[in-house]
């Protein structure tokens, strides 16, 4: 792909839920000479991620999960409050989140807006997610919402002011980082 990089052997470590791969490649550094290097990475797809306002309200849509990575790291109840977000499974990135967020919250939003674009764990993740934004209303509530059960989702759906949710991440109520990101855009740019 580029003259710096010479992939010299990629194996499948793992092939269970997405694909573990340990890859072997020469690296030229910036003085010239040239390194062997071993790392691992694990690809998952890429993603998306939506942050639903409403400016009259001043209120988003967030939701609550069990993350078992979070779980495992220290969080004692698993739960993560996150701005609907899914993997795009082959579809473009904006038919994949108007997809998730009403899986996800019950909306179903025809207007988004992608903001931006962001590598969310480089060192070992392949994943690149997609940020979009979106106006909601009441009369967009198709559903539920909750996620799909035959994923084994069971999602709760939070409408909170932005200013409860930017207080939410002062407390660590929210550590989610696209969260975090999406929510900062959102007062930054006045969206509520």
């Amino acid at each position: 792909m580029n003259d710096i990089v010479n992939i010299l052997k990629t194996e499948i470590l793992s092939n269970n839920w997405y694909t573990l791969k340990k890859v072997t490649y020469e690296y030229t550094k910036n003085d010239g000479t040239l390194q062997t290097q071993s790392r691992e990475a694990y690809d998952r797809g890429n993603g998306a991620a939506i942050l639903l306002y409403n400016p009259e309200k001043r209120t988003v849509i967030l939701t609550r999960q069990f993350r078992l990575p979070s779980y495992i790291n220290g969080n004692p109840s698993g739960m993560l409050i996150e701005a609907c977000a899914g993997l795009l499974d082959k579809d473009n990135p904006e038919d994949c989140i108007k997809r998730e967020t009403e899986e996800e919250t019950g909306y179903k939003v025809s207007d988004v807006r992608k903001v931006f674009e962001a590598y969310m764990s480089p060192g070992s993740v392949t994943e690149i997610l997609y940020f979009f934004v979106a106006e909601y209303s009441a009369s967009m509530k198709v559903n539920d919402g909750g996620g799909i059960e035959h994923e084994q989702e069971d999602i709760e759906v939070l409408q909170i002011t932005l200013d409860e949710a930017m207080q939410m991440i002062e407390t660590g109520e929210i550590k989610d980082g696209k969260t975090i990101m999406l929510l900062q855009y959102a007062k930054l740019k006045n969206l509520v």
